[in-house]
């Protein structure tokens, strides 16, 4: 007797490779983020300067994330998505294992020793968003696209929920990094039964096609501006997360607050990024456009910035209130990463996909950089100010000049 039936739309939306890739976007973003929920307690057991050292290993990781968006892109579009997904998950899980075992490494100094296994994490790290949603943008068919990024995404973000909680439970910042570390590895034994997307198959015959030419969006005047676009669309989600979460400690003393916790900055904005991906699929399906569904989240989220740093923000919980808010709006990130996948063919989507997500990760140690340097004469209040408004102004341009891809057909090449 069956009690439960679901139409043959919800069984492609619950398939194999949306079930898997969202596991593993689960995994990634724990390990992830797992560095900024534990920088504080991690770097004050090791020894070390925690603005000065924090900055400087967490540049380290995403400059990884940076040059592994790279490689990893141009490996999934030459041996296919599915060598991706278990690649990269060794790396990054075999990395945070190493991170746990910092405590009992031998030397005096472990600053380098931290920021060379952020990095490593990194590489790794950028392969599993990338590789997941080409694979589900081609197995699914074009009117579940949005929907089945959307919940790739909007579970996956639960992942940086489950860091800070685990950090909580267990008490223990190497703990935190042992399990991230066994998670991935135990991910491998799931992915063994999924196949590889059909339009990649199809691809692999024709042996004439350049497949995975990184060089190939830098040739071409109109391509080279659409990655370009496709890039600024998401700055503002890593101005949120890299400064105002990350960096939640800073912000603290500037608006009258005793303090902010920036593990609990972050899941909370992670909470709402959650949210804001799986509802921004369907926002897009309802609008029947990905630039308007992008762009009114983007103006949302800019609301909030404005609120967070400008309004009555007085107490620590306002604080997480707002991260909260600047995470529903910034929740268009798996919506950013599938317009990258829908416009470009399938010899480069992976390269596509995979890099663009990870150029604007690996932008963040500029606007670090930017927001350092400004803080010193203006104070991080304005200093994140100006950093904002040049990450929202590109974004919303980007945005509304790019190509609308809802419907398009992905069975082609560049």
């Amino acid at each position: 007797m069956k009690f439960f039936t679901f139409s043959e739309n919800t069984k492609k939306l619950l398939s194999l490779p949306v079930i898997v890739a969202a596991l593993g976007y689960f995994v990634d973003i724990y390990d992830l983020l797992l560095f900024g929920i534990v920088r504080v307690p991690s770097l004050i057991d090791l020894g070390m300067d925690v603005d000065k050292a924090g900055t400087l290993i967490l540049n380290f990781q995403m400059v990884g994330l940076l040059l592994g968006g790279i490689l990893w892109g141009i490996y999934g579009d030459k041996k296919g998505r599915l060598s991706v997904l278990f690649g990269s998950i060794i790396v990054y899980s075999l990395a945070n294992i190493a991170c746990g075992f910092l405590p009992q490494i031998p030397l005096s100094d472990k600053v380098w020793v931290y920021a060379i296994l952020r990095f490593i994490a990194g590489v790794g790290l950028a392969g599993e968003l990338g590789a997941g949603i080409t694979l589900v943008a081609e197995s699914l068919p074009k009117e579940l696209r949005a929907k089945g990024t959307s919940i790739v995404a909007g579970f996956g973000l639960l992942g940086a929920v489950v860091a800070q909680l685990t950090v909580e439970w267990a008490g223990s910042w190497t703990i935190a990094y042992f399990i991230g570390g066994g998670m991935g590895l135990a991910l491998l034994v799931l992915r063994i039964g999924v196949v590889e997307s059909g339009l990649y198959q199809n691809l692999q015959k024709e042996n004439a096609v350049v497949k995975g030419n990184f060089l190939h969006f830098f040739t071409n005047k109109k391509r080279f501006i659409k990655y370009l676009k496709c890039i600024a669309i998401g700055l503002p989600t890593w101005f949120c997360i890299g400064i105002l979460a990350v960096m939640a400690n800073q912000f603290a003393p500037f608006l009258g607050i005793e303090s902010v916790n920036p593990g609990k900055a972050i899941m909370w904005a992670y909470i709402g990024i959650s949210i804001g991906d799986f509802a921004s699929g369907f926002i897009s399906h309802f609008l029947k456009s990905r630039k308007k569904a992008i762009f009114f989240m983007m103006l949302f989220t800019l609301l909030g910035v404005i609120l967070l740093l400008y309004g009555p923000t007085k107490n620590e919980n306002m604080y997480y209130f707002y991260c909260t808010w600047l995470g529903l709006g910034t929740g268009y990130w798996a919506m950013f990463v599938t317009v990258a996948a829908e416009q470009f063919g399938t010899n480069i989507r992976s390269t596509a996909t995979t890099t663009v997500p990870n150029m604007v990760r690996g932008l963040l140690p500029l606007m670090l950089i930017g927001f350092d340097f400004l803080k010193v004469d203006l104070g991080v209040i304005m200093a994140a100010s100006i950093v904002g408004v040049l990450a929202f102004g590109l974004g919303m341009y980007a945005t509304l000049t790019i190509e609308e891809t809802h419907d398009k057909d992905l069975d082609f090449i560049d």
